[in-house]
């Protein structure tokens, strides 16, 4: 047929018998062509998601497993070079081989920790190597970013049996500053009774033995007091027999 269509989001590059790769692509709508001598390319020129799964090793020595997430597309004016390099199957070619490198080439300069900790700053840097990768292809890439990370079974074991030592730590902690707590508050207490003590001796070497007697008299009271508020007190006097001292003539 001497014609063909290149439909939305699309770019034609056609191959001449006779002057070989066209520089010049051809965009959307219906174009002529020479039949046996012109045959058209179509190369989808929209952004495309690719995921590229690598497994490599941290600085410390510990394997991770991280999935890549790539939106990419084809320099429009570079096509030509494109078809003639690496073919229409250019993205299936380049990105995994590219993502690969560039994510040993980053992971290898973080710890297993870092990776969790700085994974925004991990991101950055590999978008910022595999866009550069990308251009020498003459891809361009919208977007990078890091969707899945893992590590060993070794590693999380690892990460877990840490986690349950800081908490033994903090309790090992806790339990230590009660108990120096509680110290201090059996001295603080020794202390107020041992100044107690020491006022009362003082009082009482002040005043004599009227201060003990004072004091005697305020107990007395209190006692007295007590009793006197219950029903079922009976009180007697003080001689030693009751019955003797009656008058029996009355």
């Amino acid at each position: 047929s001497a014609i063909y269509t290149v439909d939305g989001g699309e770019r034609a590059v056609l191959f001449d018998r006779f002057q070989g790769v066209l520089e010049e692509t051809t965009g959307e709508g219906m174009h002529l062509r020479i039949p046996w001598l012109q045959s058209p390319t179509i190369f989808d020129i929209r952004t495309r998601p690719r995921s590229i799964s690598s497994i490599t090793g941290t600085k410390d020595l510990q394997m991770v497993n991280i999935t890549l997430r790539v939106l990419s597309k084809p320099n429009v004016e570079m096509l030509p070079t494109i078809f003639k390099n690496l073919g229409p199957e250019y993205d299936e070619k380049i990105l995994p081989s590219i993502g690969n490198e560039v994510l040993k080439a980053v992971v290898a300069n973080y710890n297993a920790e870092q990776l969790l900790t700085q994974r925004s700053e991990v991101s950055a840097a590999v978008r910022i190597g595999l866009t550069k990768r990308a251009k020498d292809f003459n891809i361009l890439l919208d977007d990078v970013a890091l969707t899945h990370l893992s590590f060993g079974d070794e590693f999380s074991k690892a990460i877990e049996s840490k986690q349950v030592a800081q908490q033994e730590a903090e309790r090992s902690k806790f339990v230590v500053q009660k108990s120096e707590q509680e110290k201090l508050a059996a001295v603080i207490k020794a202390e107020g009774e041992s100044d107690a003590a020491k006022l009362i001796s003082d009082a009482t070497k002040s005043a004599g033995p009227g201060l003990i007697e004072l004091r005697r008299i305020e107990a007395a009271r209190e006692i007295a007091a007590t009793l006197a508020r219950g029903r079922n007190v009976v009180y007697l006097p003080s001689q030693a027999n009751m019955l003797m001292g009656m008058n029996p003539g009355k």
